[in-house]
């Protein structure tokens, strides 16, 4: 089962290929993908990176909700959680 410290490390990972001026230091999962940059398609791209490498899909409408980047790296969590329960 994937950690949320493997899930925040994949999110951080797209970010930065995607918003090639920022560090991995910079990242602060408290602030929102916006407050670090990112326009809505960056977002878009990090999220949907982030989801096709740990093989997971959250609907729009969850994601939409987001607040920063921690509430997306628990929303991932809870979604892989229970499809690994699934199985």
């Amino acid at each position: 089962m994937a950690s949320k410290e493997h899930i925040l490390s994949v999110v951080k990972k797209h970010l930065i290929d995607i918003l090639e001026d920022i560090e991995e230091e910079e990242i602060d999962p408290a602030k929102s993908m916006k407050d670090m940059g990112a326009n809505s398609l960056d977002i878009v791209e990090v999220v949907s990176c982030s989801m096709r490498e740990l093989k997971v899909k959250v609907p729009r409408s969850e994601l939409a909700k987001l607040q920063n980047i921690d509430e997306l790296v628990d929303m991932l969590h809870d979604v892989m959680t229970k499809k690994e329960a699934e199985a």
